[in-house]
This record gives structure tokens, sequence and C-alpha cells, in this order.
């Protein structure tokens, strides 16, 4: 059985409607730092209101891609990578600093964070670059993946994250949100999967077979249809630990 975890991140200031409503339900924020989403404003309010309620802050960098929200692939080489998460975290730390916070994480958004997943480099020089700049920064990312063993290699802490609302391959990588499937539109499913992957340990990927997974953060999306009420359910379920 695996140990019982109450981290519940949610991707927020990215121009959705219901990011107040939501961060009463979640313990940590991560903030879009204006590539992806996201600009001075937004980043401000969101940083204040999470502050202000008591949750941890993290930056949410992505690519430079707006039009296609950070979801598409990118040919772009490991110097402007280091260039995007040193633009975006100093942005947010910025907010964060002046808000009377400290940044506690950093995840990666959308394409950005799937080629990390397989990219031992990309992985690298994400990891490098958040150590060089604070080495008490927690870095999330995908269970057993790249980003796992490039931030074990730079000695930043990582933390494991699992999807309540996305599938899974069979080797543990998150289905491309252009197959059919990739995204869970029942929230009772979404619930019961993780849930489950919490206290087993275990996942059902698209194909149908129990995959092994070690949650320590759950992830719901603030863009979702059910994004809202997604938050208050997993908020009560973890809260009661059934």
């Amino acid at each position: 059985m695996v140990q019982m975890i109450v981290d519940l991140n949610c991707d927020l200031g990215e121009g959705m409607e219901h990011d107040e409503e939501i961060l009463p339900y979640i313990t940590s924020a991560n903030i879009a730092c204006g590539f992806h989403a996201g600009d001075a404003a937004t980043m401000r309010k969101t940083v204040e209101t999470a502050i202000r309620l008591g949750i941890k802050v993290g930056a949410h960098p992505g690519l430079p891609d707006k039009e296609g929200f950070g979801r598409m692939p990118m040919s772009v080489s490991l110097d402007e990578i280091k260039s995007f998460i040193i633009y975006q975290i100093g942005a947010l730390q910025a907010f964060v600093k002046i808000a009377g916070g400290r940044l506690n994480h950093v995840k990666l958004h959308g394409a950005l964070y799937n080629m990390a997943a397989i990219d031992y480099d990309i992985s690298k020089i994400v990891a490098d670059t958040i150590y060089q700049i604070d080495r008490d920064i927690i870095l999330i990312g995908l269970y057993n993946s790249q980003m796992t063993k490039a931030a074990r290699d730079v000695g930043l802490r990582y933390l494991n994250e699992v999807f309540a609302d996305r599938a899974y391959n069979n080797d543990g990588t998150l289905v491309s949100r252009s197959k059919k499937g990739a995204v869970l539109d029942s929230v009772d499913i979404c619930v019961a999967r993780t849930m489950r992957m919490i206290k087993e340990g275990k996942v059902t990927s698209i194909d149908g077979i129990d995959i092994d997974i070690h949650p320590e953060t759950i992830c719901l999306h603030g863009d979702g249809e059910y994004a809202l009420l997604l938050a208050k359910r997993l908020h009560q379920a973890i809260m009661k630990g059934c």
C-alpha cells in the first residue's frame, strides 16, 4: 500500500475562469510565466492570492507558443531552453518575493514537459539551471522519467507527479493529446483512478495494462471542462483517505 499523500497541484494563471475558485482546494499552484500563457498582471494576482491562502507557489515555464498553448513540440536548442527557464523562473520569483513568499517548485508545461520526460539532455539542462537559481527549489515531473534521473544526478529534490485527468501509455508516459481518450472526461473516473494510484501504486494504461506508479503530487488541469468540480472531489477524497 502506498503512503497517503495530500499534495494536489494545479496549473494556474493561464487565463481560465475558475482559478480563484480552484485555489482553496489545492496545496500547490503551478503558475504560468508568460510564454505559453499568462501576463504580468495575471502572474502577480495569482501569486498574491496563492500566498494569502497559504498555497505553495511554483513556476510553470513552457515554450514560447501562446497560439498553441505551449502544447506543440518545437525545435529548440539546449541553450535556448536554458534561457527560457531562467527568464520565466526569474520573472515569477520576483513576484513571489515581493508578495512575501518563496518559490517552492518548478513544473514544466505541456510540450516542454513531455520533451524533458523522454530526453535526458533537456532534463539535465533544466535541472542544472534550476539548481543554479536556487538549489532548494523542487522539480516536479513524471514518475520514472528522464527528469527523475536528471534531478537525481544534479542533486535537486524531485517530486513524482501523477495526473488525475490524463491517460497513460504502457511505458508510463502520457498519451498524446492528439489521440482519442488522452484526456479523461468523467470526474468519477478521474477520482477513482487517482485514489487507486495513491492507495495501490497502480494505474491502468490506455491498453488495459496495469503499470506501477509512485504518486507524490497529483496534478489536475485548470483549463479542463470540469476543473473546479474535479478539484473539489479530489480534495474531499484525499482528505477522507477513501
